[in-house]
């Protein structure tokens, strides 16, 4: 069996909601409470108001104990099942959150294991404005070499170090390629900041007497400045595949990682068949300090599609937004999972900093799970991730659309 391994940028394997918070007015002279103790006191504050497993917190009195703000909120994380509460900045998730990108040339690869036990490389994406796509880089092209080594000479015994070097905008790195036509290619691109796209392909075919489309989602970011959230590329999407009249939709989800719920709900409200318009979507579930904020939301059907089935690829990095899109569908249509079993976070976030003075003034956003999800029948545990109908693998080696790659061959044939 061949194992393959993947690197790409800007996943996010998170759900986020958006809350608003207003904070009291408060003297911002010298505050001991914005030294590492003192934030470490506000994280545990934050975390007993509104952690998910709020009840699974260790008893903490020393906040000095630890000099590390990450390393103190990784010690409170219920690590039987919470893998994703983080700390960052808010700059960061903002930049995160709308698909901003700085520092990185703009592809993912797949590293796929041959016979031999040697590995090849292939681009399995390309964000459309970053260095690569503006070169014209495709998924599918074999990387031979980077910076004029062969791909094999970066195994060490614990992996690959490709030594890319630093994420700083303007530097270069070489690549050389054997394109699919046999031919081969050496490019030299550099780093640099961009708008992430994440629409990836779109298309749509007839198929035994049947409109079908196709859609590779990279990840629910929403568009930056839109009120109320949403994604303009969602938009753009779903008019196209309402003009077409497609009649089934498969949706490409096995490098999406999550993101925006609020985002979620926009492509479901498209995708959900007419006798379920106003049925529950989902529930959320907070914890127990939190209970007046659990709710539920029902669907608002958008546009006219008229789908009989949708035909998800998915696979272990298929997380969080992408399970709960699975989930919502499911007991109102037929729906179909190809390729893996999918991540396993029917868990989501939403920020802290707007209840926390401290953690505004340090510029820092705490990010831990708070609220748990729940579909129309009551499915919510998927910590495993939810069943493959069919198991094929992933071909990294043939482009979008590619009627013979194997996980897209799967879903019409």
């Amino acid at each position: 069996m061949r194992k393959t391994f993947s690197w790409w940028t800007a996943g996010l394997m998170a759900l986020f909601v958006g809350m608003g918070a207003c904070m009291p007015p408060e003297d911002e002279t010298d505050n001991p409470g914005l030294s590492v103790p003192g934030i470490n006191q506000e994280i545990y504050r934050l975390m007993q108001d509104f952690y998910f497993w709020e009840d699974e917190l260790p008893v903490v009195t020393d906040f000095g104990r630890i000099n590390d703000n990450d390393a103190f909120l990784r010690s409170l994380r219920f690590e039987p099942l919470d893998r994703w509460s983080y700390l960052t900045t808010r700059e960061a998730f903002e930049a995160a959150f709308t698909g901003q990108a700085s520092g990185v040339h703009g592809f993912g690869f797949q590293l796929q294991e041959q016979p031999s036990g040697d590995f090849k490389m292939f681009i399995a994406f390309v964000f459309a404005n970053g260095p690569a796509g503006q070169d014209g880089w495709q998924r599918g092209w074999e990387v031979t070499q980077i910076n004029g080594r062969p791909i094999m000479s970066y195994r060490t015994a614990n992996g690959f170090d490709f030594q890319l070097g630093p994420n700083v905008i303007g530097s270069t790195n070489s690549f050389t390629f054997r394109l699919p036509d046999g031919t081969e290619t050496t490019r030299t691109i550099r780093r640099d900041a961009f708008q992430t796209n994440s629409v990836l392909h779109q298309e749509a075919f007839e198929l035994a007497g049947k409109k079908v489309g196709y859609w590779v989602y990279h990840s629910f970011r929403a568009t930056a400045g839109e009120t109320p959230t949403r994604s303009l590329e969602v938009e753009d999407s779903f008019q196209f595949f309402n003009q077409e009249q497609v009649q089934e939709l498969i949706i490409d989800l096995r490098y999406n990682g999550g993101g925006s719920v609020a985002v979620t709900e926009q492509i479901l409200n498209f995708l959900v068949p007419q006798a379920a318009d106003n049925q529950v979507m989902y529930t959320v579930q907070h914890n127990q300090p939190q209970q007046n904020r659990n709710r539920t939301v029902n669907f608002r059907r958008r546009g006219n599609l008229q789908l009989q089935r949708v035909i998800f690829l998915t696979s272990r990095s298929s997380a969080s937004a992408s399970e709960l899109l699975i989930n919502c569908l499911e007991p109102y249509m037929d729906v179909v999972l190809i390729g893996d079993n999918t991540f396993g976070k029917p868990v989501g976030s939403f920020t802290l900093s707007g209840f926390s003075r401290p953690l505004q003034q340090r510029g820092l956003e705490l990010v831990p799970i708070t609220f748990a999800t729940t579909n129309a029948t009551g499915v919510a545990d998927y910590f495993d991730g939810l069943p493959a109908d069919f198991f094929v693998a992933d071909d990294p080696s043939r482009n979008w659309g590619d009627r013979q790659e194997a996980r897209f061959q799967a879903a019409y044939s």
